[in-house]
């Protein structure tokens, strides 16, 4: 082939408006903001910075627990014995016994209703491979490294203060995500408002959650709290067909932890909304075919492209056709040929795939005489002392 590939950057305009998104001024240490539908990031303050999560990181026993029971290890209805040591964390605690063998099914809605440190640590004593807390810490670590979650290691199961249980917020929206995704069947325990684990702790059976009595959507997942990290909290909520995750740390009080979180709630759905801004059936840009039976080829998107964007719109979306062109024919319609790339003012870069709108075939004897006339002439005018 007398040409060779060259990449080329086309900018196009897209026909959706937009300013800019207003970031949330948030008084939490950490904050992290997902639209899970579309994946958009919303707010990100320290979001990969490892801190302390305290009982937030009691999700990634609960994830553990979770994948047992999926693959058989655990069943709900079997019943757990407890150790001195588990019996023996302080807190907020279902007040175990090592008198007690305790249904898996209520363990796990002591951890999440009640928050039950001790309840973790029969869970995990249970699920480690070494039959230790130590070692159910560890192998949390490694599955949380295989998760993604790369800024996370535990030293327990439940958050109790130690050196080096960290977590950032990034990781936390990330585990959040996948135990909504994942374990669909289990995620309602998550918004029960109350448990009274046979009358013992009168004082610990309502959930910490503070948005679960507010008519927002909210239905899960998990509060935190110790002096060093301050307050914290995982949550979601639904409104319609969108779902946003987020997660706070650092913050003062119990009450700022409740105005906070309810605050970021009501910003993510009032404040954005889901547009179409590329249709699969309409070009976004012409991309140019080696050798065809046409010249160019269209490029659209695979399906119709809708972006989360600020609801309040006046500036048009910067966006850009990159690919590797001219395309060699013979072209497939469907054929993945560029990337679109979208830049929302105040919002992460978005990147998408374009695919072939139409068939192009290889061109005959005349076009490829063409194309060879056409290289040979450009090389003798950037070459005049014609010395190819």
């Amino acid at each position: 082939m007398l040409s060779s590939l060259r990449s080329l950057t086309l900018v196009v305009s897209v026909a959706v408006t937009a300013v800019p998104a207003l970031a949330y001024d948030t008084s939490a240490t950490a904050a992290y903001v997902l639209d899970q539908g579309t994946g958009t990031v919303l707010l990100a303050k320290n979001a990969d910075e490892a801190l302390p999560p305290a009982s937030m990181s009691k999700l990634m026993t609960l994830y553990v627990a979770f994948e047992a029971l999926r693959d058989g290890r655990l069943t709900l209805n079997e019943e757990l014995p407890v150790s001195q040591h588990a019996m023996s964390y302080k807190g907020s605690t279902m007040f175990l016994n090592t008198q007690d063998r305790v249904r898996v099914e209520d363990l796990l809605r002591g951890i999440i209703v009640l928050s039950g440190n001790d309840a973790c640590a029969v869970i995990a004593e249970a699920l480690s491979p070494d039959g230790t807390e130590a070692g159910f810490a560890r192998y949390m670590t490694k599955r949380a490294q295989q998760m993604g979650m790369t800024n996370s290691t535990f030293a327990n199961s439940n958050g109790w203060p130690a050196a080096g249980h960290r977590m950032s917020v990034h990781d936390l929206a990330l585990l959040a995500n996948k135990l909504i995704t994942d374990f669909p069947e289990y995620y309602p325990l998550f918004s029960e408002k109350k448990f009274a684990f046979d009358g013992r702790a009168p004082s610990n059976t309502q959930n910490r959650n503070p948005l679960l009595k507010l008519s927002i959507g909210a239905d899960g997942l998990k509060t935190g709290h110790t002096s060093e990290a301050g307050y914290g909290l995982v949550g979601s909520a639904k409104q319609a067909d969108r779902r946003v995750i987020f997660v706070l740390s650092g913050l003062s009080s119990n009450a700022k932890r409740a105005e906070e979180a309810e605050a970021i709630v009501n910003w993510s759905f009032r404040h954005f909304s889901q547009k179409t801004v590329a249709r699969a059936d309409t070009p976004v840009a012409q991309a140019k075919v080696w050798m065809g039976s046409e010249q160019s080829v269209g490029l659209v998107p695979a399906e119709d492209l809708s972006l989360l964007l600020p609801v309040l719109s006046d500036r048009t979306i910067k966006a850009e056709v990159v690919y590797n062109g001219p395309v060699n024919a013979p072209v497939v319609k469907g054929q993945k040929l560029a990337e679109l790339v979208l830049k929302p003012e105040g919002l992460p870069e978005i990147r998408r795939p374009l695919v072939a709108a139409t068939d192009i075939s290889s061109g005959g004897f005349l076009v490829r005489m063409k194309a060879v006339a056409q290289v040979l002439m450009k090389q003798l005018s950037d070459n005049p002392s014609g010395a190819l």
